[in-house]
């Protein structure tokens, strides 16, 4: 997928923020992709693929060597489109998927591609897929999302879905989690201002640099005087001075400080697990992975309803997923009774991570029956 080289819904708050940033970035070569982001463009072209055409099969869909399996369907597609039935439930959405938008003369050369802009009664609808699992993403005042709604107000293509509309919602779905802010279109004007003052600052000779959490991604950092500046302060050397045998001890360190934060995560998951609190962290539950409750009995239902044996059985009976996908052919579902979904386990996460917090039941019965002895 293309994208601007001055700024685009992903670089928006960075660019708005340091407008200096613009030209260092543009001085470094091209970054390289790797796995995570190759997966999730996989994951964005499977999950428009099926917006267009809702009988089309992206299993085995192939992008830069990731593969789309049943599990990763089952875990982000299945999910994801659960997850917009919530935002559409009535299913009245009308909605263009994978729209490139701009902003013509006002801001040349700077454009993007929207996820999904829809319209739903009198709120037009912006949505942004994250399958990533790491940074949680939230909705509200998301610069990338308003960058996005900005330019479909100006492009064509777009532009119907905000026509007479007296809101906007943005949305971010990032399975299992589904994050919505509704505002107006003043609003997304005012960004819209914000962002053209940042672009013509940028183009200055002197355009501003700051850090911030803006420079998380931001591919200058490397030459960046105000980043380079901070390292500099923090080892009390200065970089030019640094040879390859220092470098080196400095790898050494790193290891070693990589193997103490899986060390000090293990522990902490260790303590929550036995009952002892983390300020600031809980333990939640595992993305929930649906299963049969009677393999045998799911097996002779499928058969009844008319699915194939050579479908139903392959070396074991075909999990929740493929049946439901291979029964909705059929305009039938899953019957009930058949399916339960179980989590793998506990995982650390933030106290502000909108997963409830698992009660350990197990360690307080254990604990005050030992009081009774």
């Amino acid at each position: 997928m293309q994208h601007s080289n001055i700024v685009g819904g992903s670089t928006a708050k960075r660019v708005i923020n340091c407008p200096g940033s613009v030209a260092l970035v543009n001085k470094m070569p091209p970054k390289p992709s790797n796995e995570h982001a190759d997966r999730g463009t996989l994951l964005h072209d499977a999950i428009a693929a099926i917006l267009e055409d809702q009988s089309v099969d992206v299993i085995g869909r192939t992008y830069e060597g990731q593969v789309l399996t049943q599990d990763l369907y089952d875990e982000k597609i299945m999910v994801a489109l659960a997850l917009l039935d919530e935002v559409d439930p009535d299913k009245r959405m009308e909605y263009e998927v994978e729209t490139r938008v701009g902003f013509g003369d006002l801001l040349p050369g700077v454009f993007g591609s929207t996820d999904l802009v829809g319209r739903i009664g009198s709120r037009a609808v912006v949505l942004d897929w994250k399958f990533g699992d790491g940074v949680v993403v939230d909705a509200e005042d998301n610069d990338q999302l308003m960058f996005y709604a900005a330019a479909c107000m100006r492009t064509p293509e777009a532009a119907w879905a905000f026509d007479g509309a007296t809101e906007v919602e943005l949305i971010i779905v990032q399975p299992p989690m589904l994050k919505r802010w509704v505002t107006t279109k003043e609003r997304i004007k005012q960004f819209e201002q914000t962002l053209v003052q940042a672009v013509k600052a940028a183009q200055q000779p002197d355009a501003k640099l700051a850090v911030g959490d803006h420079c998380r991604w931001c591919a200058g950092k490397p030459i960046c005087p105000k980043m380079t500046g901070a390292v500099d302060r923090a080892l009390q050397v200065q970089l030019k001075e640094i040879d390859v045998d220092t470098l080196g001890r400095y790898l050494k360190n790193a290891d070693l400080l990589e193997d103490w934060i899986k060390d000090l995560r293990g522990l902490a998951l260790q303590l929550l697990e036995k009952n002892l609190p983390v300020p600031g962290y809980k333990l939640v539950q595992k993305q929930a992975r649906r299963k049969w409750t009677d393999e045998n009995k799911a097996k002779a239902a499928l058969l009844d309803m008319g699915l194939k044996e050579s479908v139903v059985v392959e070396t074991s009976v075909m999990s929740p997923a493929q049946a439901e996908k291979a029964l909705k052919k059929r305009w039938a579902d899953l019957p009930e009774g058949l399916v339960k979904s179980e989590s793998s386990g506990t995982t650390l996460a933030s106290e502000d991570d909108p997963r409830p917090a698992v009660l350990q039941i197990g360690q307080q019965l254990t604990a005050a029956l030992s009081k009774l002895q």
